[in-house]
């Protein structure tokens, strides 16, 4: 768990990596501002593409392995980087660096297979703030950096921070089962990369070229084109990259629209907070803080995630992920009227930013656990790929809309137009009706029903059954209510046991289909002869029953082993 966490950290840390570089990069690569954006560009991109397919390959091949395939772009990207005096090799190794980002969601769904149940959660939420702390920290460490050293030792640090993960991993994560069958969807994952590509690019760079340039509607009417045809083909293909049935559940489609909005929610007070304590005090309402004491200031919002991941997971253990995702978007939004409070102050600031974090914190913590509760195990890491994806979405909505607020909204002093209290306001304005509106769209999240307590003449092995794809995974290790049968029934009530998931072992999808809802495999009789794909499918599903049958049958021996001897010690 420790180490898929670090894994997180270096992950988000090779986003905030060239921030401090953004004004230098010009001098450093020989190019225009505007080539040299590309180098903050490439990564949302290849990232954003690489995503989903990298999530796929993880149910595919085993997450674990996935994992360290990711690793080596990662460090290949970061050597090409600190070796690039030009653009183009910068560029490259961006891509490269971005090829990683597939890392974090693939370890968020490894934890599944490689925990107990009730350690699940905790897990879950504490590797998901790590990413904040990735983020937060990696901007003071290369603004320092960048200020006291040679800029290239940057990359090389996180060359070599890359290759400790894989070291890591390597030697101290476990092998994760495949647990999908088939093949990956090239025409899919093809057609996806050519969506979000089309998407992206005219959202980040629509202040750039226009917003109703050609290029920018081309682009962004593009991407909707696109968007219907690949979804006509992946409805259609018998092994999708992304199952679409699956994400029009409501649980999963109403969680990936609130990561959207969160997303936007978090992004926008990281742009906002930062400029304010940059800009000049002769303003009126900047607080003139260089770039590392502005990253020094925002640093505590980081910690904050990680000190708040165990009351996340403590909250969804009680009341269901559900609950912390709405309360999380309910503590983004205070951290923004915080911030429209005391954004005359850098501690008032630093306050706003440790709130808005721990909600975040909240969010981020819940989201996986709700994913994963409505998708079968086969689909985890590709649920959880695209759940990132949209994250990704809306922090590149999020750039593009505060940046058409605070270019609208402007002063001009000494000859430079800068962006004004009026717009800093109205972003965080909002940003908190943003964060408002995530909260709301939780309400409307499906309640999952609760554990279907047994009757008497059931056996203690059909308790797990009652838990549906659809439960939160908090509520499918819910103890049920056992009635152990005594030969002296008649003088004493029966005994109720609780019998507790972690007594039982992870058998909560011992009963569930591990085939998307509506996928028929045909039988002989249906098609006469069967092809060597569906003879090859079908004999991997008898070794799943066959598997699923020798787990049922420990679970029944083992059930009930332990409330024979529970049943013995209550006897006088």
């Amino acid at each position: 768990m420790s180490v898929l966490a670090v894994a997180g950290i270096v992950g988000s840390l090779m986003q905030t990596l060239v921030v401090p570089l953004i004004g230098e990069l010009p001098r450093m690569l020989h190019a225009s501002a505007a080539d040299t954006s590309w180098v903050i560009t490439v990564t949302l991109l290849v990232g954003a593409v690489a995503t989903p397919v990298v999530g796929k390959l993880g149910d595919l091949y085993g997450k674990r392995t996935m994992m360290l395939v990711c690793s080596l772009p990662l460090i290949a990207g970061s050597v090409v980087c600190a070796l690039s005096g030009s653009l183009i090799p910068m560029i490259a190794g961006r891509g490269l660096q971005g090829l990683g980002v597939g890392m974090i969601p693939l370890g968020v769904s490894a934890l599944r297979d490689l925990l107990p149940p009730q350690r699940v959660g905790p897990a879950i939420a504490l590797m998901s703030s790590s990413m904040g702390i990735g983020g937060a920290l990696g901007l003071p460490i290369s603004a320092a950096v960048a200020e006291y050293a040679d800029w290239r030792v940057l990359f090389w640090g996180s060359a070599a921070l890359s290759v400790l993960v894989a070291v890591l991993i390597w030697l101290l994560v476990p092998a994760t089962p495949a647990n999908a069958g088939g093949r990956l969807d090239l025409v899919g994952a093809i057609g996806l990369g050519a969506v979000l590509v089309c998407l992206l690019l005219g959202v980040s760079k629509g202040a750039d070229w226009g917003w109703s340039s050609g290029t920018t509607l081309g682009m962004l009417g593009g991407a909707v084109v696109l968007a219907l045809l690949w979804a006509l083909w992946e409805l259609r293909v018998r092994h999708p990259l992304v199952d679409l049935r699956t994400t029009a559940r409501p649980q999963v489609l109403l969680t990936n629209v609130a990561s959207i909005l969160v997303g936007f929610a978090m992004y926008a007070q990281s742009l906002v907070l930062m400029q304010i304590l940059q800009l000049p005090v002769a303003l009126g309402y900047g607080l003139g803080q260089s770039m590392l004491a502005a990253g020094l200031w925002m640093a505590p919002s980081g910690l904050m995630m990680m000190a708040v991941s165990s009351l996340g997971a403590r909250l969804s253990a009680a009341r269901g992920p559900k609950t912390s995702l709405f309360v999380g978007a309910l503590v983004i939004a205070a951290g923004y009227g915080a911030a429209l409070g005391l954004m005359d102050w850098s501690w008032g600031l630093m306050i706003a930013g440790c709130i808005g974090s721990a909600g975040v914190g909240l969010a981020y913590g819940a989201m996986p656990a709700l994913i994963m509760g409505a998708v079968p195990r086969t689909e985890t890491a590709s649920a959880n790929s695209f759940n990132t994806l949209m994250r990704s979405i809306g922090t590149s909505v999020c750039a593009a809309v505060i940046g058409v607020v605070l270019a609208q909204l402007t002063v001009t002093v000494g000859g430079h137009t800068l962006p004004s209290e009026t717009g800093f306001r109205t972003a965080l304005l909002i940003g908190c009706g943003v964060a408002l509106a995530a909260a709301l769209v939780t309400l409307t999240l499906p309640k999952p029903s609760p554990a279907t307590a047994p009757s008497p003449a059931q056996t203690p092995a059909a308790t797990p059954a009652a838990a549906t794809p659809a439960q939160a995974p908090t509520q499918a290790f819910a103890p049920a209510p056992v009635t152990v049968a005594r030969s002296d029934e008649a003088a004493r009530p029966p005994l109720q046991v609780l019998v507790q998931a972690d007594a039982l072992g992870p058998w909560e999808d011992a009963f569930r289909s591990h085939e998307p809802e509506g996928h028929h495999h045909p039988r002989p009789a249906e098609t006469g002869v069967l092809s060597l794909e569906e003879r090859a499918e079908l004999l991997w599903l008898r070794r799943e029953n066959a598997e699923l049958r020798r787990e049922l049958d420990v679970l029944m021996r083992g059930a009930g082993v332990w409330l024979k001897n529970l049943a013995d010690d209550r006897t006088p």
